[in-house]
């Protein structure tokens, strides 16, 4: 069966992707690692020196740590500091503030089609999201990508081609959003369409300018 547009109805569903941090959310990783450093009990610099210029942050992005459990033994052998889910979630959240406009935006692509994060994060912002993302938990419905999960960190272009298989949707039928210009070259090039969403020099976001893609995607073959 055909609509107007000429497309059937099993291939009219579209995607609309969006990152976390800085696109849904604004993060300030110095907002948290002192946090972190405090709930841990050791430095700042200990955390940063080891965690994150280890790469261990980065191997936990692409699945290294299969459970919250073991993300959280694991920061403890190499940093000393011993934290709980829920500490490591008061550290995260305390980085995070709501972008309105952007929230706003996910919403509104969610009665147009299938809304879902793909976001480079570990296994632990997964399980976090009804702490650390209450405003979006709910519409997404599960639709929680993240690149522990996929295997692969964006702009890499076998995230892309995962989170597609994930919902069987042709790479023309899907959108990113995503502050990172890399990670929206990445999916133009596998075909997706994308948009870079940008905070702007006074500090505000550029959230009508997603929301006017988000429409201009959705129109693009009436």
């Amino acid at each position: 069966m055909e609509g107007e547009t000429g497309r059937t109805i099993l291939e009219s569903m579209d995607v609309y992707f969006f990152d976390c941090d800085k696109t849904l959310y604004d993060y300030d990783f110095h907002k948290r690692l002192p946090k972190l450093a405090e709930l841990g009990r050791v430095s700042q610099y200990r955390l940063a020196s080891s965690w994150w210029a280890g790469g261990f942050e980065r191997a936990a992005e692409i699945g290294e740590y299969s459970t919250s459990e073991e993300y959280l033994d694991a920061f403890a052998e190499v940093t000393g500091a011993r934290l709980s889910l829920a500490q490591w979630q008061e550290a995260r959240k305390a980085a995070m503030t709501p972008i309105p406009g952007a929230i706003a935006a996910l919403h509104e692509a969610a009665g147009l089609g299938t809304v879902s994060l793909l976001s480079n994060n570990p296994i632990p912002f997964k399980d976090s999201l009804p702490v650390l993302t209450p405003e979006i938990v709910d519409v997404l419905g599960g639709n929680d990508l993240v690149s522990a999960v996929l295997g692969a960190r964006k702009p890499e272009r076998r995230i892309y081609t995962r989170a597609l298989g994930r919902y069987g949707v042709k790479p023309e039928d899907a959108i990113l959003f995503d502050d990172s210009i890399a990670n929206v070259e990445g999916a133009r090039e596998t075909g997706m369409h994308a948009y870079h969403f940008v905070k702007r020099d006074d500090g505000t976001f550029d959230t009508d300018g997603m929301r006017d893609a988000i429409h201009a995607f959705a129109n693009r073959l009436r």
